[in-house]
């Protein structure tokens, strides 16, 4: 016993590494990701751009970002998250110095297509990260690793007074250079997962093929969390986009103010990650989930109502009042909401390496892609119901229906599955969603 507590102690030492830096590597990644966040509406305003084009400007790199996870997710299982990790780091820094020196508006969108390369770094951590853990802390684990979505924030502090000192393409070049920085940092201070460790030593079985990775996406479970994660990571994606502009448009702020204020947003959505893997290890993901779908319809019920003036037919005569929510209202509001939806994805991840343990790359990309889409779709959606509705509260509209949605389809599966449990015995246990 006492021959394998070094062996032992080194494997706690490196699954910490492991941790550590993926959460670093994965906050860069994420504040890159959201680059257009800020420096988006000055090219906005540099371009003429109307609402949909702008829309469609900040969307685009979650796309890319969207869509490669799931190719990403499977060759991390196959060839190992330090390998794939680094090579998705250097290849979206390449694409962000390269944004600096364009000047269409094509030539824009062209770059920001590369740019999202770095968000399709989280499904390699949650492959690279889940192997290092025992299904009991994997909650835990990819929590904290999840609270890189802090990256976000960081661009919104540090964006718009970099953005307001030397402009919009030093913003480009300076997040090029931190990725290229941390991609070197990562591949020299971490180690590989232990089953790529035990493969090459052959004491594990080879990679599955390329198309058995992909078996599991059959059931429709993984699609229903898949549709979770569109509101719980696609809406917090597409909010910490939209906001800046909201709060410039709604409350008439300046960039540097509305990105502080757009921070005060994502730091609670992205920090409290954490929290909701432990919330989703110790209390079940299925109740983390039921308050966060709850809590999120009231936020964005509260937040879609529109500025009105009223007037009622009173006793003595007319009586006009004017109703809408205020700046410090907003925030506190949307604070919540950020807060809930953190722990809303991690509780969602909380669910793929129990039910997937040997698909958690293939999974969690699809689940990955479809919430990272949520961040692409939406925003785009929010613009055009800017344009279509000129109401600026018609976002949160969209929200509260999306996630009313997903309340609804996840407690109809839930009785279903109850029901079924007692037909087939009524002592029968199963495992907490």
């Amino acid at each position: 016993m006492t021959a394998n507590l070094p062996a032992a102690q080194s494997q706690d030492s490196s699954s910490r590494q492991a941790l550590v830096m993926s959460t670093i590597a994965f906050t860069v990644c994420f504040a890159v990701w959201t680059i257009f966040s800020i420096i988006g509406v000055r090219i906005k305003q540099e371009l003429g751009l109307n609402e949909t084009e702008f829309g469609l400007l900040v969307g685009t790199p979650i796309l890319t970002g969207s869509l490669v996870r799931i190719v990403l997710g499977v060759w991390t299982d196959r060839y190992g998250g330090r390998l794939v990790y680094t090579m998705t780091m250097l290849a979206a820094a390449v694409a962000t110095f390269l944004l600096a020196f364009a000047h269409s508006y094509e030539q824009m969108l062209l770059a920001a297509l590369g740019v999202g390369l770095a968000g399709g770094s989280f499904a390699v951590g949650v492959a690279y990260v889940s192997r290092f853990f025992p299904a009991g802390k994997q909650g835990t684990a990819l929590g904290i690793f999840g609270v890189g979505n802090v990256g976000a924030a960081v661009t919104k502090f540090l964006a718009p007074l970099v953005l307001l000192a030397w402009g919009w393409q030093s913003v480009a070049l300076i997040w090029a250079a931190a990725l290229v920085v941390m991609a070197i940092v990562f591949w020299f201070t971490t180690d590989d997962d232990p089953v790529i460790r035990e493969r090459r030593a052959g004491k594990a079985a080879p990679a599955r093929s390329f198309w058995q990775e992909f078996a599991p996406l059959k059931n429709l479970q993984v699609w229903r969390f898949a549709f979770y994660y569109f509101f719980s990571f696609g809406a917090f994606v597409a909010l910490s986009l939209w906001l800046p502009r909201y709060l410039i448009g709604v409350y008439g702020f300046g960039i540097a103010t509305a990105g502080m204020i757009g921070a005060a947003y994502s730091i609670p959505a992205s920090i409290f990650r954490a929290y909701g893997g432990v919330l989703s290890d110790r209390i079940g993901a299925r109740t983390v989930l039921y308050w966060t779908f709850s809590v999120c319809a009231v936020a964005t019920l509260v937040l879609s109502l529109p500025s009105a003036d009223y007037v009622v037919r009173g006793i003595s005569g007319p009586i006009p009042f004017h109703v809408e929510i205020g700046p410090l209202a907003f925030i506190a509001v949307a604070s919540v909401l950020g807060f809930f939806m953190s722990l809303g994805k991690a509780a969602v991840y909380k669910h793929i390496p129990v039910y997937y343990p040997q698909s958690v790359g293939a999974v969690g990309g699809v689940v990955g892609m479809i919430g990272g889409l949520g961040g692409f779709i939406l925003p785009i959606a929010f613009g055009a119901l800017n344009d279509l509705t000129g109401v600026w509260s018609s976002c949160f509209m969209l929200l509260f229906l999306i996630v009313v949605s997903c309340l609804v389809w996840m407690h109809v599966t839930i009785r279903r599955m109850e029901r079924a449990a007692e037909v087939e015995s009524p002592s029968l246990s199963y495992a907490t969603e």
